[in-house]
C-alpha cells in the first residue's frame, strides 16, 4: 500500500514539476502572436521540453529554431496538388487504419520511388508528416510508420545527405511526434546504408525504430502488440487487402487540404485553386476543424 501511494505521489510531484516548466518555457519565448501562438499549444511545448530532457534553455533553442523554420519553409501551407506527382506510385501515405493506440499510421514504401527531386520528396513526406498531425484522434499526439522494403536496391535509395535532412526535420521539428518505426524485412543490402543513416538518429528516435524480419517471432509479435491483424496488410504480414488508390487518396487529402486552410486561416490560397487557377478541383463544403498540428 506504502508502494502504491510512494509511485502515486511522485508522479503527482513530476506532473506538478512538469506543468511548472510549461509555464516557464512560455515566458521564456516571451509574446507570441499569428501562427505561432496557434503553434505553440501546451501540448507542443511539452513535446519540446520532453525532447530536450525537460531543460527550459535548451527546449527554448529548439522550439525557436522550429518557428524560424516554420516561417520560412510553411509546412501547412503545403497543398496536395503540389506533391500529388510525388504521390502517384504510393510511396508514402496516410492509412486507413489507426495501431491499437489510436495513432495515425503512415505506410512508406521506398522500394516504389518515381521522382528525382530530392526538395519535392521532402516537402511531399513533410506534407503527409502534417497531414497525419492534422487527423490525430482527440488525445493522441503520436504517429506509427510501417516501412515496407518490397523492391528496394540502393539505386533506389535516397542519397545520404537527403536522409540525413530528412531525420533532421523529423527529429528537430517534430519531436516526440513518432510513436515507433517498424522496418519490415529490409533486405541484407540495407545493412550498409543503415550503419551510416543510424548515427543522425539521436537516442530517442534510435529507440523507436524496429526492424522486423518474418522469420523472427519475436520481431512479429512486437509488430503485432501495436498492430490488429485484421488492420495490418498482408506485406506486414497482417489480413488485410490493402491496394493504394491514388485517385481516391488525392480526393482525402483535397478535403484536408481544406481544413488545414480553415485551422491556419489561408484559405484564400485554397480559394484560388478552387478557382481553376492550379491544381485540382476543391469542393467548398464546410468541414469541421480537426486537432492543431501543433
Amino acid at each position: 500500500m506504502f508502494s502504491r501511494w510512494s509511485n502515486s505521489h511522485n508522479q503527482e510531484n513530476d506532473s506538478l514539476q512538469h506543468e511548472s516548466k510549461v509555464k516557464e518555457l512560455r515566458a521564456a519565448l516571451g509574446p507570441l502572436s499569428g501562427r505561432s501562438l496557434k503553434y505553440c499549444t501546451d501540448a507542443c511545448l511539452r513535446r519540446y521540453l520532453e525532447a530536450r530532457n525537460w531543460n527550459v534553455d535548451k527546449s527554448k533553442k529548439m522550439l525557436e529554431e522550429t518557428l524560424k523554420w516554420r516561417s520560412t519553409y510553411k509546412p501547412e501551407e503545403i497543398c496536395w496538388h503540389e506533391v500529388t506527382v510525388e504521390g502517384e506510385t504510393g510511396k508514402v501515405y496516410r492509412a486507413n487504419f489507426h495501431d491499437r493506440h489510436g495513432r495515425t499510421v503512415l505506410i512508406l514504401r521506398p522500394g516504389r520511388q518515381n521522382t528525382t527531386s530530392l526538395d519535392n520528396q521532402l516537402r511531399h513526406l513533410v506534407y503527409l508528416i502534417e497531414n497525419a498531425i492534422l487527423n490525430l484522434p482527440e488525445g493522441q499526439e503520436q504517429m506509427a510508420w510501417l516501412i515496407d522494403f518490397t523492391g528496394w536496391t540502393l539505386s533506389t535509395s535516397v542519397p545520404i545527405k537527403s536522409a540525413h535532412d530528412t531525420i533532421s526535420i523529423l527529429q528537430n521539428h517534430y519531436p516526440e511526434r513518432l510513436a515507433m518505426a517498424f522496418l519490415y524485412n529490409p533486405p541484407r543490402i540495407f545493412e550498409a546504408f543503415w550503419k551510416i543513416v543510424k548515427y543522425f538518429l539521436d537516442a530517442k528516435t534510435f529507440q523507436k525504430v524496429k526492424f522486423v524480419y518474418p522469420k523472427n517471432k519475436d520481431s512479429v509479435e512486437l509488430m503485432r502488440s501495436y498492430f490488429d491483424e485484421e488492420n495490418l496488410p498482408t506485406e506486414f504480414g497482417g489480413k488485410a487487402m490493402l491496394e493504394y488508390n491514388h485517385e481516391e487518396f488525392s480526393k482525402q487529402m483535397i478535403q484536408d487540404d481544406i481544413k488545414s486552410a480553415n485551422l491556419w486561416g489561408f484559405d484564400d490560397k485554397l480559394q484560388s485553386v478552387g478557382n481553376g487557377h492550379s491544381g485540382p478541383e476543391i469542393a467548398t463544403e464546410p468541414v469541421c476543424l480537426a486537432p492543431l498540428a501543433s
